[in-house]
Formats: C-alpha cells, sequence, structure tokens
C-alpha cells in the first residue's frame, strides 16, 4: 500500500516509499518453530492424549495465527518515506503514530547493521535533527545505508533549491542592455566574416543588399 497522497503537500514528490524489512516478523517467524516441534510430539503420542495435546495444540496457534495478523496489519500500515521536502514515519491502523523530520533541519544521519542483519538487508536508521525529540530512531529499514545515501542526496538537492530562492536576482542589477549594431558596422562585420571565408561573396552581397534596404 502506498503512502497516501492526500497527505503530501502540493509540490511535494516521494523519493522513497519503504515498508518495514520482513525481519519484522522475525518474533512471529521464531515462535513458529517450537509450534511445529510441539506438532511433531503430539502426532507421535497414541492414545486419548493425543488428542487432548493435539486440542491444546491448535488452541496455541490460533493464537499465534491472531498475533501474527496483528503484526501483518502493523506492517501493513507502516510508512518510512523520504520526499524531497521531508522525512515521514507514519504507523497505527486505528490509533496513528507519526514522525516528520524537515529535510532543512536534519543535522547527522547513522545506521546500524549486525551481521545477520547485513545478511538479511535491513538495519536501524537513527536521525538527528534540530527538532523538538532531537533523535529519532527507526527499526527494520531496508538497506539503511542505502537510505542514509539517498536522504544526504536529497537534503543536498533542498539546499540548492532553498539557495536560488534567497539568491539577489542578477538582471535587476544589471545595466541597460547595449544598442544594437548600426547598418554600416554590420556590413562591415560581414565583410570581415567574408575575408575570413566563413560565408561566400554571393553571402555577403545578399545580405548586404538586405541591410542596405533597411536604410
Amino acid at each position: 500500500m502506498p503512502y497516501p497522497q492526500r497527505l503530501l503537500h502540493d509540490d511535494e514528490e516521494v523519493c522513497l516509499d519503504l515498508q518495514p524489512h520482513w525481519w519484522f516478523f522475525a518474533r512471529q517467524i521464531g515462535s513458529a518453530i517450537p509450534l511445529l516441534v510441539v506438532l511433531v510430539l503430539v502426532m507421535a503420542v497414541h492414545g486419548d492424549v493425543r488428542h487432548l495435546l493435539f486440542a491444546v495444540w491448535a488452541i496455541a496457534t490460533l493464537i499465534w495465527a491472531g498475533w501474527l495478523a496483528i503484526k501483518y496489519f502493523d506492517w501493513r500500515f507502516t510508512h518510512f518515506v523520504v520526499t524531497d521536502q521531508r522525512v515521514i514515519f507514519r504507523t497505527g491502523v486505528i490509533a496513528k503514530r507519526g514522525v516528520e523530520i524537515p529535510l532543512g533541519r536534519i543535522n547527522n544521519i547513522n545506521f546500524s547493521q549486525g551481521i545477520w542483519e547485513r545478511v538479511i538487508g535491513t538495519g536501524d536508521l537513527e536521525i538527528e535533527s534540530a527538532g523538538r525529540d532531537g533523535q529519532s530512531v527507526f527499526d527494520d529499514v531496508r538497506h539503511p545505508d542505502g537510505v542514509q545515501q539517498e536522504i544526504y542526496r536529497m537534503m543536498e538537492t533542498f539546499e540548492r533549491t532553498r539557495a536560488s530562492w534567497s539568491a539577489p536576482q542578477v538582471v535587476a542589477q544589471q545595466g541597460p542592455a547595449p544598442a544594437p549594431a548600426s547598418v554600416p558596422e554590420q556590413i562591415a562585420q560581414l565583410a570581415e566574416l567574408r575575408d575570413r571565408g566563413v560565408i561566400t561573396q554571393a553571402e555577403f552581397d545578399t545580405k548586404k543588399a538586405e541591410l542596405l534596404g533597411r536604410m
């Protein structure tokens, strides 16, 4: 699900729209392994005890499935967005929580990855800003090193754009435009071009006649 366009400014463009890495489901994935092991052990038991243990396992599996569904919707409605104006983090299905950091207020960006996180391409991103919170940490970001570089690139673009807005108008400081060359001066320039072989004698005669006709 892409980030809602209605939440963007009119002149704002999205550069990155990321949902958390699948490692976001690490606890759910890890807890599924014991459930499978328990199922194998239950199947090895015989008699009435087996039915009782299987019923307990089924209840535990339903609870696990509900936990996974809640986590999925949490993942589905979590966005880490980089635009040409700000960094946006938004999460929550019913109760919403969000963080917005203007590019002009970002002071530093750090990322951290363990060995396993480098292998699977995820990590944590830490953004230091001049805002009220000062430091924001975002977990399970896809390829945080690449996201870091993209934010820095957008910051440079934003600073160049802001500098162009505040730059003085050079045109207003220039003097009046020079007067156009007179007909004799233009003919002299054409003669120079003819002598240098840039134009032919026929082209010189044609243009000369055109200029003399304007006098």
